[in-house]
């Protein structure tokens, strides 16, 4: 309250400044879209100006987006509960143990990954009518039988709290802001958490690497935090998405030349809450021109002579991973270790088919695999 005593200007959202007592300072609502609000910000830069931001703006809040707009000093928080801080002391959960997830921006698909039963989650929306859309996701996705508890304006005067399954009507009237605490229950399909998921979550047609090589193709590539991948000949994009799944700090571009290939991958990476994926549609090398340089390649086949001279000009330290199944990228995987180095693998997987009425071994063609750090 002392730092609105001393206010010239208060900028807020209206809700917020609904609630504050009569100041004698300038009121202004904070505008739609968010960078509008930015501008007038700045356009008052200079004099002693409060900005209204619920609970702790530096957790998935305007703090950070502030923070950078005006510089190291200029500028001072004062904090107070996040909505995940309150909502968990509302359940009585262990907030290290429970994932917090802001999806009042973002599509549902975000909560993927982490549904499996059991698993507590808590998740701010961006209105009341969108718990609807979240009870809808979670029952359509298996998990309707999860409890939601619904909980609306969390320390104050309005707080109000109602717990009801997934897959039951939801009330009209919930008022915002608003957030869901849930645990996870129904029979749905869970994404695993390791390398190598199963095919079937990747739609595709054909031009996949399989799940055993795609887990062999993802410890080469071997991804650390804040990493970006090249998925060069995505195909259906599984190693690219899986890439991104390992870690919320990676970032990948997924270039494909076919057009519907690369929706095919936008599909693939939207359903399994990976909308962060950037698709370039395109041939390589020359697709790759202007794009951020990266950290680790990727090639799953058709490497050439004109894409590993591309690849070979990248920055010392980049990691190249690229697979053969034909004898002539074998040929050129074998001819780039031999004069470059790195490591070469070769792997002859098996699986069992039927013979009549009895069972046998059908080897699947063998992949080699070059790796290399510039």
């Amino acid at each position: 309250m002392q730092a609105l005593k001393t206010a010239e200007i208060v900028i807020g959202p209206p809700r917020h400044l609904a609630l504050l007592p009569p100041l004698e300072a300038r009121c202004i609502p904070w505008p739609t879209p968010f960078r509008e609000g930015i501008d007038i910000l700045l356009s008052h830069r200079g004099r002693n100006v409060v900005v209204l931001a619920s609970g702790d703006p530096f957790w998935f809040g305007a703090g950070s987006v502030l923070a950078r707009t005006l510089g190291p000093d200029a500028w001072q928080a004062l904090p107070g509960p996040s909505c995940f801080s309150l909502s968990a002391a509302q359940m009585g959960w262990p907030l290290e143990q429970t994932t917090c997830l802001a999806l009042h921006a973002a599509p549902f698909s975000r909560l993927r990954p982490h549904l499996a039963p059991g698993q507590r989650l808590i998740v701010t929306l961006r209105d009341g009518s969108a718990v609807a859309g979240l009870a809808a996701y979670l029952d359509g996705a298996g998990f309707g039988a999860s409890v939601l508890s619904i909980q609306e304006a969390l320390g104050g005067p309005r707080q109000r709290r109602r717990d009801l399954p997934a897959h039951s009507p939801m009330p009209d009237d919930i008022q915002h802001p608003v957030c869901v605490a849930f645990t996870v229950a129904g029979e749905g399909t869970v994404v695993p958490v390791v390398s190598g998921r199963p095919d079937a979550l990747f739609d595709n047609d054909g031009q996949i690497t399989k799940r055993p090589v795609r887990a062999l193709t993802l410890s080469a590539l071997a991804a650390r935090p804040g990493e970006h991948l090249w998925d060069i000949g995505a195909g259906s994009g599984s190693i690219g998405i899986e890439w991104l799944l390992s870690h919320p700090s990676l970032t990948a571009t997924a270039i494909e030349p076919r057009p519907d290939r690369a929706e095919r991958i936008r599909a693939n990476a939207d359903g399994l809450g990976c909308d962060r994926l950037q698709i370039v549609t395109g041939a390589a090398p020359e697709a790759l021109e202007g794009l951020a340089a990266p950290d680790v390649v990727f090639v799953g086949g058709g490497l050439d002579a004109a894409l590993l001279a591309r690849l070979l000009a990248l920055p010392n330290g980049t990691r190249i991973v690229a697979n053969a199944v034909t004898l002539e990228t074998e040929a050129v995987l074998v001819a780039a270790q031999a004069e470059h180095g790195g490591t070469l693998l070769r792997a002859a997987l098996s699986s069992v088919r039927a013979i009549g009425p009895k069972h046998g071994w059908q080897a699947a063609f063998p992949i080699v695999q070059w790796s290399h750090t510039l």
